[in-house]
Protein backbone atom coordinates (compact mmCIF):
# COMPACT_ATOMS: atom_id res chain seq x y z
CA UNK A 1 0.00 0.00 0.00
CA UNK A 2 1.25 3.46 -0.92
CA UNK A 3 2.21 5.95 1.76
CA UNK A 4 -0.65 8.30 0.82
CA UNK A 5 -3.18 5.45 0.94
CA UNK A 6 -1.92 4.49 4.39
CA UNK A 7 -2.48 8.08 5.55
CA UNK A 8 -6.05 8.03 4.23
CA UNK A 9 -6.62 4.71 6.00
CA UNK A 10 -5.24 6.11 9.27
CA UNK A 11 -7.48 9.18 9.07
CA UNK A 12 -10.56 7.09 8.36
CA UNK A 13 -9.81 4.83 11.34
CA UNK A 14 -9.88 7.87 13.66
CA UNK A 15 -13.54 8.57 12.81
CA UNK A 16 -14.39 5.06 13.97
CA UNK A 17 -12.79 5.58 17.39
CA UNK A 18 -13.00 9.27 18.23
CA UNK A 19 -16.43 10.99 18.22
CA UNK A 20 -14.67 14.37 18.52
CA UNK A 21 -13.25 14.05 14.98
CA UNK A 22 -15.09 16.32 12.55
CA UNK A 23 -13.26 16.60 9.26
CA UNK A 24 -10.38 14.83 7.57
CA UNK A 25 -8.43 18.08 7.39
CA UNK A 26 -8.82 18.61 11.13
CA UNK A 27 -7.60 15.08 11.82
CA UNK A 28 -4.69 15.44 9.41
CA UNK A 29 -3.44 18.68 10.96
CA UNK A 30 -4.32 18.39 14.64
CA UNK A 31 -3.89 14.79 15.77
CA UNK A 32 -0.38 14.31 17.21
CA UNK A 33 -1.03 10.59 17.66
CA UNK A 34 -1.22 10.21 13.90
CA UNK A 35 1.75 12.49 13.34
CA UNK A 36 3.85 10.31 15.66
CA UNK A 37 2.87 7.18 13.74
CA UNK A 38 3.76 8.81 10.41
CA UNK A 39 7.13 9.97 11.74
CA UNK A 40 7.70 6.45 13.03
CA UNK A 41 7.16 4.92 9.62
CA UNK A 42 9.98 7.06 8.30
CA UNK A 43 12.30 6.35 11.24
CA UNK A 44 11.45 2.62 11.12
CA UNK A 45 12.37 2.44 7.45
CA UNK A 46 15.66 4.19 8.17
CA UNK A 47 16.34 1.79 11.04
CA UNK A 48 15.72 -1.27 8.88
CA UNK A 49 18.20 0.12 6.37
CA UNK A 50 20.76 0.51 9.20
CA UNK A 51 20.67 4.32 9.26
CA UNK A 52 20.48 4.07 13.04
CA UNK A 53 21.58 7.59 14.00
CA UNK A 54 19.29 9.24 11.48
CA UNK A 55 16.41 7.01 12.56
CA UNK A 56 16.89 8.00 16.21
CA UNK A 57 17.13 11.65 15.21
CA UNK A 58 13.79 11.50 13.36
CA UNK A 59 12.26 9.76 16.38
CA UNK A 60 13.61 12.49 18.69
CA UNK A 61 12.16 15.21 16.48
CA UNK A 62 8.84 13.39 16.58
CA UNK A 63 8.99 13.27 20.37
CA UNK A 64 9.67 17.03 20.60
CA UNK A 65 6.75 17.80 18.29
CA UNK A 66 4.17 15.29 19.54
CA UNK A 67 5.14 14.34 23.11
CA UNK A 68 5.12 10.68 22.02
CA UNK A 69 8.24 8.52 22.09
CA UNK A 70 8.39 5.52 19.77
CA UNK A 71 11.64 3.66 19.26
CA UNK A 72 12.45 3.31 15.55
CA UNK A 73 12.84 -0.46 15.89
CA UNK A 74 9.31 -0.96 17.26
CA UNK A 75 6.87 -2.64 14.88
CA UNK A 76 3.46 -0.96 14.43
CA UNK A 77 0.51 -2.43 12.56
CA UNK A 78 -2.04 -0.77 10.32
CA UNK A 79 -4.68 1.67 11.56
CA UNK A 80 -2.82 2.14 14.83
CA UNK A 81 -4.25 5.13 16.69
CA UNK A 82 -2.83 7.00 19.69
CA UNK A 83 -5.60 9.20 21.11
CA UNK A 84 -4.46 12.44 22.81
CA UNK A 85 -1.00 10.90 22.88
CA UNK A 86 1.01 12.94 25.36
CA UNK A 87 3.42 10.80 27.39
CA UNK A 88 3.12 7.58 25.39
CA UNK A 89 6.31 5.48 25.32
CA UNK A 90 6.78 2.46 23.05
CA UNK A 91 9.99 0.47 23.51
CA UNK A 92 12.43 -0.98 21.02
CA UNK A 93 11.17 -4.57 20.79
CA UNK A 94 7.46 -3.77 21.13
CA UNK A 95 5.13 -5.23 18.49
CA UNK A 96 1.71 -3.69 17.91
CA UNK A 97 -0.90 -5.39 15.72
CA UNK A 98 -3.57 -3.91 13.47
CA UNK A 99 -6.41 -1.66 14.72
CA UNK A 100 -4.88 -1.12 18.17
CA UNK A 101 -5.63 1.98 20.24
CA UNK A 102 -3.49 3.61 22.93
CA UNK A 103 -4.41 6.57 25.11
CA UNK A 104 -2.18 9.18 26.73
CA UNK A 105 0.37 8.11 29.32
CA UNK A 106 0.61 4.51 28.13
CA UNK A 107 3.95 2.73 28.41
CA UNK A 108 4.90 -0.39 26.49
CA UNK A 109 8.09 -0.94 28.44
CA UNK A 110 10.70 -3.50 29.31
CA UNK A 111 11.62 -5.04 32.65
CA UNK A 112 15.20 -6.07 31.97
CA UNK A 113 18.42 -4.89 30.35
CA UNK A 114 18.71 -7.95 28.13
CA UNK A 115 19.28 -7.37 24.44
CA UNK A 116 16.52 -9.76 23.36
CA UNK A 117 12.75 -9.37 23.31
CA UNK A 118 11.87 -7.36 26.39
CA UNK A 119 8.80 -5.34 25.42
CA UNK A 120 5.14 -6.35 24.99
CA UNK A 121 3.38 -7.73 21.95
CA UNK A 122 -0.11 -6.39 21.28
CA UNK A 123 -2.21 -8.49 18.97
CA UNK A 124 -4.98 -7.02 16.79
CA UNK A 125 -7.79 -4.80 18.17
CA UNK A 126 -6.21 -4.21 21.59
CA UNK A 127 -7.17 -1.10 23.59
CA UNK A 128 -4.84 0.26 26.29
CA UNK A 129 -6.42 2.87 28.58
CA UNK A 130 -4.80 6.12 29.73
CA UNK A 131 -1.84 5.77 32.08
CA UNK A 132 -1.64 1.99 31.80
CA UNK A 133 1.77 0.29 31.95
CA UNK A 134 2.27 -2.91 30.00
CA UNK A 135 5.69 -4.26 30.93
CA UNK A 136 7.92 -7.08 29.82
CA UNK A 137 7.92 -9.57 26.92
CA UNK A 138 4.26 -10.46 27.42
CA UNK A 139 1.43 -10.87 24.93
CA UNK A 140 -1.88 -9.03 25.05
CA UNK A 141 -4.33 -11.21 23.14
CA UNK A 142 -6.61 -10.15 20.30
CA UNK A 143 -9.47 -7.89 21.33
CA UNK A 144 -8.19 -7.50 24.91
CA UNK A 145 -8.78 -4.33 26.95
CA UNK A 146 -6.42 -2.88 29.54
CA UNK A 147 -8.14 -0.38 31.83
CA UNK A 148 -6.71 3.03 32.64
CA UNK A 149 -3.79 3.12 35.13
CA UNK A 150 -3.47 -0.66 35.19
CA UNK A 151 -0.05 -2.30 35.45
CA UNK A 152 0.13 -5.49 33.41
CA UNK A 153 3.10 -7.86 33.75
CA UNK A 154 1.51 -11.14 32.62
CA UNK A 155 -0.05 -12.41 29.41
CA UNK A 156 -3.66 -11.41 28.81
CA UNK A 157 -6.07 -13.84 27.06
CA UNK A 158 -7.99 -12.80 23.98
CA UNK A 159 -11.10 -10.64 24.45
CA UNK A 160 -10.47 -10.15 28.16
CA UNK A 161 -10.58 -6.96 30.24
CA UNK A 162 -7.77 -6.28 32.70
CA UNK A 163 -7.87 -3.66 35.46
CA UNK A 164 -6.00 -2.86 38.66
CA UNK A 165 -2.45 -3.03 40.00
CA UNK A 166 -1.21 -5.60 39.27
CA UNK A 167 -3.56 -6.20 36.37
CA UNK A 168 -6.33 -8.70 37.06
CA UNK A 169 -8.82 -10.10 34.60
CA UNK A 170 -12.20 -8.48 35.25
CA UNK A 171 -14.16 -9.51 32.18
CA UNK A 172 -14.23 -11.95 29.27
CA UNK A 173 -13.19 -13.89 27.44
CA UNK A 174 -15.98 -12.68 25.20
CA UNK A 175 -16.22 -10.65 22.04
CA UNK A 176 -17.08 -6.98 22.39
CA UNK A 177 -16.78 -3.79 20.39
CA UNK A 178 -14.49 -0.84 20.86
CA UNK A 179 -14.42 0.44 24.45
CA UNK A 180 -12.75 3.76 25.17
CA UNK A 181 -9.98 3.70 27.78
CA UNK A 182 -10.19 -0.08 27.93
CA UNK A 183 -13.04 -0.10 30.45
CA UNK A 184 -15.78 -2.68 30.01
CA UNK A 185 -19.18 -1.38 31.22
CA UNK A 186 -20.08 -2.98 34.53
CA UNK A 187 -16.64 -4.47 35.08
CA UNK A 188 -15.36 -4.48 38.66
CA UNK A 189 -12.02 -5.30 40.20
CA UNK A 190 -11.74 -9.03 41.00
CA UNK A 191 -10.04 -8.11 44.29
CA UNK A 192 -13.05 -5.98 45.22
CA UNK A 193 -15.32 -8.90 44.42
CA UNK A 194 -13.28 -11.12 46.73
CA UNK A 195 -13.40 -8.54 49.56
CA UNK A 196 -17.17 -8.13 49.10
CA UNK A 197 -17.57 -11.90 49.24
CA UNK A 198 -15.55 -12.05 52.47
CA UNK A 199 -17.62 -9.22 53.94
CA UNK A 200 -20.87 -11.05 53.16
CA UNK A 201 -19.46 -14.25 54.64
CA UNK A 202 -18.44 -12.35 57.78
CA UNK A 203 -21.94 -10.87 58.05
CA UNK A 204 -23.53 -14.31 57.88
CA UNK A 205 -21.10 -15.68 60.48
CA UNK A 206 -21.90 -12.76 62.79
CA UNK A 207 -25.64 -13.30 62.35
CA UNK A 208 -25.24 -16.99 63.18
CA UNK A 209 -23.20 -16.17 66.31
CA UNK A 210 -25.85 -13.67 67.39
CA UNK A 211 -28.54 -16.34 67.13
CA UNK A 212 -26.38 -18.76 69.14
CA UNK A 213 -25.81 -16.07 71.77
CA UNK A 214 -29.55 -15.36 72.04
CA UNK A 215 -30.28 -19.09 72.45
CA UNK A 216 -27.70 -19.39 75.23
CA UNK A 217 -29.05 -16.26 76.90
CA UNK A 218 -32.57 -17.71 76.95
CA UNK A 219 -31.19 -20.75 78.75
CA UNK A 220 -29.71 -18.55 81.45
CA UNK A 221 -26.09 -18.61 80.31
CA UNK A 222 -24.32 -15.32 80.65
CA UNK A 223 -21.50 -14.51 78.23
CA UNK A 224 -19.08 -11.57 78.13
CA UNK A 225 -19.59 -9.02 75.38
CA UNK A 226 -16.55 -7.39 73.87
CA UNK A 227 -16.06 -3.78 72.90
CA UNK A 228 -15.96 -4.05 69.11
CA UNK A 229 -14.38 -1.21 67.11
CA UNK A 230 -16.61 0.84 64.89
CA UNK A 231 -17.36 -1.15 61.75
CA UNK A 232 -17.59 0.93 58.58
CA UNK A 233 -18.18 -1.14 55.47
CA UNK A 234 -20.30 1.41 53.66
CA UNK A 235 -18.02 1.13 50.60
CA UNK A 236 -18.60 -2.61 50.32
CA UNK A 237 -21.51 -4.29 48.59
CA UNK A 238 -23.08 -6.23 51.45
CA UNK A 239 -26.61 -6.02 50.11
CA UNK A 240 -29.20 -6.78 52.79
CA UNK A 241 -26.73 -8.46 55.11
CA UNK A 242 -27.29 -7.59 58.80
CA UNK A 243 -23.88 -6.00 59.28
CA UNK A 244 -24.39 -3.97 56.11
CA UNK A 245 -27.41 -2.30 57.70
CA UNK A 246 -25.34 -1.53 60.81
CA UNK A 247 -22.26 -0.47 58.86
CA UNK A 248 -21.63 2.82 60.57
CA UNK A 249 -23.36 2.14 63.87
CA UNK A 250 -20.95 1.96 66.77
CA UNK A 251 -21.45 -0.97 69.07
CA UNK A 252 -21.81 -0.14 72.73
CA UNK A 253 -19.38 -1.61 75.17
CA UNK A 254 -21.01 -4.09 77.50
CA UNK A 255 -19.43 -6.38 80.11
CA UNK A 256 -21.05 -9.19 81.95
CA UNK A 257 -19.76 -11.63 84.50
CA UNK A 258 -19.52 -15.22 83.36
CA UNK A 259 -21.34 -17.57 85.67
CA UNK A 260 -19.00 -20.16 87.08
CA UNK A 261 -20.07 -23.73 87.94
CA UNK A 262 -19.69 -22.87 91.67
CA UNK A 263 -22.12 -19.97 91.34
CA UNK A 264 -24.66 -22.22 89.74
CA UNK A 265 -24.30 -24.76 92.57
CA UNK A 266 -24.82 -22.04 95.17
CA UNK A 267 -28.08 -21.10 93.43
Amino acid sequence: MKFVDRIREDIQSVFERDPAARTSFEVFTNYPGLHAVWYHRLSHKLWRNKWYWLARTVASISRWLTGIEIHPAASLGRRFFIDHGMGVVIGETAIVGDDCTLYHGVTLGGTSWDKGKRHPTLEDNVVIGAGAKVLGPITIGKGARVGSNSVVVKDVPENSTVIGIPGRIAGGPEKHGFEAYGIEPGASDPLSKAVNSMAKHSCLVEARLESIYDALKQQGTELPELDFPELDISELDCGDMPCGKKAVKKRKSRTRKVSSPKDKMDK
